[in-house]
């Protein structure tokens, strides 16, 4: 039976392996690109490995666009987004959780209803909103219409119910308001929530394309994921330098996430299981 079980176990581990090798596959294909010349990018079968440590991908990105005033932009856009999610889904998750008024359930089921709506659909009314308003090519155009979502207060509210409600009433005894609980309690309690909110805001909106596409035209307002398309030219494409351009894209959504990757997962599954 032992030598059952672990033939078994070394069968799932093989499959998982395996599995998580085809998936990290073109993530550790792109981090060995950064170091291969343009020749050995055209090889068939492709190389996985480089012949030398060839730093020209990296020159050439950095010659070819401004990459430094795109990730700027990228950290503008996201930390704004995720500043302003994490306010307002804290806030209107905490009204959902604990404070009572008419039609509380039946407002959050039309809350909620609204992320069955594909942001596609909301495109055109946020771009004639914003270009009325004059906001093209501006930071508030990049931000505003996404400062706001369904799934952030979702998450929240479910932390917080998990919270102690004698807390609650303790601090009600003690004269405490709502202002006050909510800021010296509840956020407190509810970091790991928040975090993983904010990581998970974050990355979304850094990888966002099309929005970014849409409502800037100047170099100067462009984001990472438009600065990389910048690297390919009608003639010819250099592979090798795209690759490196992604890497460098990669890199900080990588870090961030590595990090976060505990508060993030501690976060979503918060109330998938009671007790």
């Amino acid at each position: 039976m032992r030598l059952r079980k672990s033939l078994n176990k070394a069968v799932i581990y093989g499959i998982l392996a395996v599995l998580a090798a085809l998936m990290m596959y073109p993530l550790i294909f792109t981090f060995m690109s950064v170091f291969m010349t343009a020749p050995e990018m055209n090889q068939y079968p492709p190389k996985l490995f480089p012949s030398s440590l060839y730093l020209g991908g990296l020159q050439s990105v950095l010659e070819l666009i401004p990459l430094d005033r795109f990730v700027i932009n990228s950290f503008v856009m996201s930390g704004i987004i995720m500043i302003g999610q994490v306010i307002t889904a804290a806030m209107a998750a905490y009204a959902f959780s604990y404070i009572r008024f008419p039609g509380k359930n039946a407002w959050f089921a039309i809350f909620l209803s609204t992320m069955m709506i594909p942001w596609e659909v909301t495109i055109i009314p946020n771009y004639l909103t914003i270009k009325s308003w004059g906001w093209m090519d501006s930071y508030q155009g990049l931000t505003v219409p996404f400062l706001a979502s369904a799934f952030g207060v979702f998450l929240l509210r479910q932390f917080f119910l998990q919270l102690p409600k004698e807390l609650f009433e303790a601090a009600k005894i003690d004269g405490c308001g709502h202002i006050r609980h909510f800021i010296t309690i509840v956020l407190p309690l509810a970091r790991p929530g928040l975090a993983s909110l904010g990581v998970y805001v974050f990355l979304t909106n850094w990888n966002m394309y099309l929005w970014p596409l849409l409502i800037t035209n100047s170099v100067e307002m462009r984001t990472v994921q438009i600065g990389i398309s910048m690297l390919q030219f009608e003639e010819y494409t250099a592979w090798n330098i795209v690759l490196c351009g992604v890497a460098l894209v990669l890199l900080p959504s990588l870090l961030l996430l590595v990090f976060g990757l505990r508060q993030l997962a501690r976060g979503i599954t918060a109330g998938a299981v009671k007790g």
